[in-house]
């Protein structure tokens, strides 16, 4: 790509990646309020249970070679049948494990009704598993308006669906089907958009190829997945099924932002990383850039989700959640540098070095294990304060290997973070300040917020920040130029 080409088509995919977490994040926020004030946290619970043995075939079916062909220069049509049939063997064989496992998995959780959930719910791991291929067309072709408006429809026909079931009386079912209607409106869009005839030709010399990537990934994935959902399944085998609804529900909230940053970044800037790799002074200015406008976002936004947990889960969700409010407050700060990492570790795949991706997720497995450890006889709090220790050190473990190829290691981010942080706290006082003397809580939701968003931009003027004026420029040229 050339210079001016790379930055337009990097600034439209952004946006319109941008435009899809975000939508869709908001969307299933808004279904997730909806549904929490109809169910009881133990629907929830009972769904977070089953979380890590979807997860885990799920990352066992994409098997990190989608990314492999995104990363690859020299495509062919093959490649992406091979894609297509290995995908479709993949899913077919763990959902037949996963159905003749549900009678121990409802054992283990001492859940009979986890038999029926988990032999239902399997089957999104097969409608997924079509839209694969799809989805990474798209995404070689920085195409992410097509893949915004596919998650869109399964956002919003899933979300309706679950909706109307939870209204109807279906309980728990009420979350099976969203998913499953979801994931087949937004397959079936990908498939529309992408205008791709599947071919059911299988190379073994594509397939090694791609493996020979996709497999660091897939044991990066699987070790990720499995962390992510192993306090799931200790909280799910040890405490009752409502402290699990909580802790869910805590993480939906946090990862609102922090998740939806991530999937921005990760989808935008891998195709645009992977163009410009042998281009190192590019390569540098591009990933030193979006770890400063992330922690731009993300850590006054996580700030001001704690700073106003309370009116947000009592408005929300209503008081049968309070218990939810604490937890919140930890886990925020636990997904606080969720992005910047996310960037880090996306920089050593668009390099071709999915092995050090693996060594340096794999890396941090002893800083997890001695927090689950200490912190699950403790509670749910504890660990998700456990949460925000391992993450802060995961940051500086992923930002090393950066550092040492490019020279912007953690310590240069963090000084590039610095004055973020002292505008975030500035924002955090008049934000405290109000709450202390206002009892409403609609009052103290409606002007914390507003007052900590003039604050933080205030102080970031002062403070004479570039990526407040870049944001600036960007709207600007958005409103003048219209993207799409």
């Amino acid at each position: 790509m050339h210079n001016t080409s790379l930055k337009s088509t990097a600034t439209k995919g952004i946006i319109w990646s941008a435009i899809d977490k975000f939508a869709v994040q908001f969307g299933q926020f808004v279904v997730g309020i909806v549904l929490a004030r109809i169910l009881i946290p133990e629907d929830f619970g009972l769904m977070g249970m089953l979380a890590i043995f979807i997860a885990l075939s799920q990352t066992f079916i994409e098997s990190g070679l989608g990314m492999g062909l995104i990363q690859r220069q020299d495509r062919k049509e093959i490649d992406f049948s091979t894609l297509f049939v290995f995908n479709l063997v993949v899913s077919s064989f763990f959902y037949l494990l996963l159905f003749f496992s549900a009678p121990f998995i409802s054992r283990f959780f001492e859940q009979p009704k986890l038999i029926d959930l988990t032999r239902i719910l399997g089957l999104s791991l097969f409608v997924n598993a079509f839209a694969i291929v799809p989805r990474t067309k798209l995404t070689i072709a920085v195409d992410f308006k097509s893949i915004a408006k596919s998650n869109l429809a399964g956002m919003i026909v899933g979300g309706l669906s679950g909706v109307l079931s939870a209204i109807n009386g279906y309980g728990v079912w009420s979350l099976v089907i969203q998913i499953l209607v979801g994931s087949l409106a937004s397959s079936i869009s990908l498939w529309f958009f992408s205008n791709w005839s599947p071919s059911i030709a299988f190379s073994k010399k594509s397939f090694k190829s791609l493996f020979d990537f996709g497999s660091k990934l897939l044991v990066a994935g699987l070790y990720a997945q499995l962390l992510n959902n192993i306090y799931n399944i200790c909280l799910g085998k040890f405490y009752p099924a409502a402290s699990l609804g909580y802790y869910t529900r805590a993480k939906s909230f946090a990862d609102l932002s922090a998740g939806t940053i991530v999937s921005v970044l990760q989808q935008a800037t891998f195709p645009i990383l992977t163009a410009v790799q042998y281009d190192k002074e590019k390569l540098v200015s591009i990933y030193s850039r979006m770890i400063r406008m992330s922690a731009f976002f993300i850590i006054p936004i996580m700030t001001l989700i704690a700073l106003l947990a309370k009116p947000i889960v009592i408005l929300l969700l209503t008081e049968k959640w309070a218990t939810l409010i604490p937890l919140l407050q930890w886990m925020v700060f636990a997904r606080i540098f969720l992005p910047m990492s996310a960037v880090n570790l996306n920089l050593l795949n668009a390099i071709g070095r999915s092995d050090l991706f693996l060594k340096v997720d794999l890396s941090k497995l002893p800083l997890t294990l001695l927090a689950m450890v200490v912190t699950i006889p403790l509670g749910v709090k504890a660990m998700i304060i456990g949460h925000v220790i391992t993450s802060a050190l995961s940051f500086l473990i992923n930002a090393y290997l950066p550092g040492k190829f490019y020279g912007y290691g953690p310590i240069h981010q963090l000084k590039d973070m610095l004055p973020v942080f002292v505008a975030a706290a500035g924002m955090a006082i008049p934000v405290i300040v109000l709450s202390s003397f206002m009892d409403n809580l609609v009052l103290q939701l409606f002007f914390g917020g507003l007052l900590g968003l003039i604050a933080y931009v205030f102080i970031c003027w002062m403070l004479k920040l570039g990526e407040l004026e870049e944001v600036w420029e960007l709207l600007l040229k958005f409103k003048e130029k219209r993207v799409w």
